[in-house]
């Protein structure tokens, strides 16, 4: 059993369809497609739902609707309520990257509600109180009101980060060994020097701009510029411009 398929979102008092539409979105995206609303006090049709929800129509097409956030979670082992806000009762929440790997560990054993709030108050104390974890997404304490699917999104994107199944690209090619670094210097001195961009004599010199390059990349504006003019005085030389050196 994928840990992800025994998550749902739980959808408290929604106002709104095209929140619903962006969350299914989000869900989506991070391999989560279980969705409940609990006690929705939806103020509009669901045209903008089906719009907001872009490819993930299926997923809000196959929500659960209950009448209360107690039924909604009924069956779940675990339920994990957001909150933004301070105050009794919620002093002990985590981030989402904190506890993900707690939350994927206690969805192996069985159904884990991820339960957000209606967008204009959040979850209510009782609300809180029926939450058996409580998370609160990192802002700037300037502004730390978030958008219901934005939420959705963020804390998804830790559990389905969390759960290993995205794997980063990774380079084909292996490592190049010393040996071939060492003929690619040699080889380019020979080329800076039959294009002009530098004298012999002046290898040495040149050539420890190439070395930094060549190990790190291009990272600084003097690299570029050392680069830079190596493309601008092969260009010359192609065109019949090279002189002896």
């Amino acid at each position: 059993m994928n840990a992800l398929d025994n998550i749902s979102v739980v959808l408290v008092g929604t106002l709104y369809t095209g929140n619903v539409g962006s969350a299914c979105r989000a869900m989506a995206n991070m391999g989560i497609r279980n969705l409940r609303l609990a006690a929705p006090n939806l103020q509009n049709g669901w045209d903008e739902g089906e719009r907001m929800a872009v490819h993930a129509t299926d997923v809000m097409n196959a929500r659960k609707e209950f009448a209360t956030m107690e039924e909604a979670v009924a069956d779940c082992v675990a339920v994990v309520g957001t909150t933004a806000r301070e105050g009794l009762y919620r002093q002990h929440v985590r981030a989402p990257r904190d506890c993900a790997a707690d939350i994927l560990s206690i969805a192996e054993t069985g159904p884990v509600a991820l339960v957000f709030g209606r967008e204009d108050k959040g979850l209510l104390n009782e609300e809180i109180a029926q939450c058996t974890h409580l998370i609160r997404i990192p802002v700037d304490e300037g502004y730390t009101s978030i958008n219901l699917a934005q939420a959705v999104l963020v804390t998804c994107y830790e559990l389905f980060t969390a759960s290993g199944r995205y794997l980063s690209p990774r380079e084909k090619a292996p490592p190049a060994p010393q040996a071939q670094k060492m003929q690619l210097v040699k080889n380019w001195a020979n080329m800076l020097v039959e294009i002009g961009f530098m004298k012999p004599e002046q290898s040495d010199h040149f050539m420890q701009g190439f070395h930094r390059v060549f190990s790190r990349g291009v990272v600084t504006k003097d690299d570029a510029a050392l680069m830079l003019g190596v493309a601008r005085q092969a260009v010359w030389a192609a065109k019949g411009g090279r002189r002896e050196v």
